[in-house]
């Protein structure tokens, strides 16, 4: 009989590992082609991952909570025919353990007794290391003002797999300095794009009808994450107020005729899209990343937009080239973003690309937010509720006062590339564009 692999599939773009986090068979079970085998986590989303073929569960090669390379077997499938010959998933394989016994045979760098770290303790750090790296890094001698100060190629700065073993080739190479070095350094200057020293832990006293919620996987992510961007970054948030009034009516007399059209509501998350599309493609440097002394001038505008999911975490699905949809394009895509997001069916590509990021407080009653940066971004825009507010309107015949619809809009920056007057004048015209909404007769 024919055996057929499971591999662990490509996830995404920069995904080289995931964790098995739950296993739905056992060696022997039958299972039908699109029965789901396993679920997989990653730092940007849960998958599970179902059975191509159909036949009985030969061997599984691995345990819950295993951390396992992308490319690499887990589950063997003895397949129910016998004309077919033994066949694989073979999503780009990532070859982990061969460079790794390599550079395990070269001799290490000696620590002073002051530098040693336990690599796997860093609960104190705002800087995420996956478990594999962490365990390169152990195996290895790299103490943690090294694996601090290695530049990560991953999403936000993450060290990834390949960063460490380059690292470590150049370390026994001579072409990095001593870690006493990296240590003294640490202590003198701050190196740009990477976090500060980790911060002091909090102690906390607990009452006896205190209640202790563990934090899940993507709550400890997002922690993790926002940290890490308060000290990456030095955040300014600039505030203005819109008026709205021409959008709202055009929105509220046409939003039954579009859900008969098109088949989707009609919210105003896609004209604060399209309005930030517009100003990012007229000021480009708020669509950028920083690489250390780099600016890295985006050329695609992928706007990604916060959605809470029914867990209570939160997901930021991308909008690619948002600039190239117009108002219908894009109440599609976010629609459907939103329904994917609560129902946590959004795949590792979804949450990937961003460039810029919306969060509406107005959602949940807010009126004006700080939000963080989304790192490797350097804005974030924060909308607020729309209310109805009296104003005082010039009229032929003197003031007026009159009741008009108004929001707050708020834009978090970082100050090392975006000053206040970039800032200023760039959420500045988001206002105006929607405050000169005109009215689409096409929809």
């Amino acid at each position: 009989m024919s055996d057929f692999n499971v591999l662990i599939p490509k996830l995404g773009e920069s995904i080289q590992e995931a964790t098995i986090t739950k296993l739905f068979v056992k060696q022997g079970d039958k299972v039908s082609e699109d029965d789901i085998l396993f679920e997989v986590a990653t730092d940007k989303v849960d998958s599970e991952i179902p059975s191509p073929v159909a036949g009985t569960i030969k061997e599984i090669r691995c345990a819950e909570n295993d951390l396992i390379p992308v490319g690499q077997i887990v589950i063997v499938i003895a397949l129910e025919t016998e004309d077919k010959t033994t066949t694989e998933i073979k999503p780009e394989p990532v070859v982990v353990s061969e460079k790794v016994e390599i550079l395990e045979n070269k001799p290490a760098e000696t620590k002073l007794p002051s530098e040693e770290i336990i690599i796997n303790d860093l609960k104190n750090t705002g800087r995420f290391y996956s478990p594999l790296v962490k365990s390169i890094a152990t195996k290895e001698g790299v103490t943690l003002p090294e694996l601090e100060s290695i530049t990560g190629s991953g999403l936000g700065g993450r060290v990834q797999k390949n960063d460490i073993i380059s690292y470590v080739e150049q370390r026994v190479n001579g072409k990095i300095a001593p870690t006493s070095q990296i240590a003294q350094s640490k202590l003198t200057q701050t190196t740009p794009g990477i976090q500060l020293p980790e911060r002091p832990k909090v102690s906390v006293s607990i009452g006896a009808e205190d209640t202790i919620l563990k934090m899940d996987r993507i709550r400890k992510l997002i922690a993790n994450h926002m940290v890490m961007s308060k000290q990456v970054s030095p955040h300014v948030t600039t505030v203005v107020e819109a008026d709205v009034t021409n959008l709202v009516l055009w929105r509220n007399s046409v939003k039954n005729d579009f859900e008969k059209k098109y088949g989707e509501k009609l919210t105003f998350m896609p004209f604060f899209a399209e309005a930030t599309a517009k100003a990012l493609s007229e000021f480009r440097q708020v669509n950028s990343s920083v690489d250390e002394d780099n600016i890295i001038l985006r050329k695609h505008i992928n706007i990604a937009i916060a959605v809470a999911t029914n867990d209570g975490n939160l997901v930021v699905p991308v909008i690619k080239d948002a600039d190239s949809k117009n108002l219908v394009g894009l109440s599609r895509e976010i629609n459907s973003f939103a329904r994917a997001g609560r129902e946590n069916k959004l795949s590792p590509d979804d949450l990937q690309g961003g460039t810029f990021t919306i969060t509406n407080f107005g959602s949940f009653g807010g009126l004006i937010g700080t939000p963080i940066i989304n790192q490797p971004q350097v804005a974030i825009l924060a909308v607020g509720i729309i209310e109805k507010k009296p104003a005082v309107m010039e009229t032929s015949t003197g003031d007026a006062i009159v009741v008009r619809h108004k929001m707050f809009l708020s834009l978090s920056y970082d100050h090392r590339v975006v000053d206040g007057m970039l800032g200023g004048r760039f959420l500045r015209r988001i206002a105006d564009l929607l405050e000169q909404f005109e009215q689409n007769t096409n929809i």
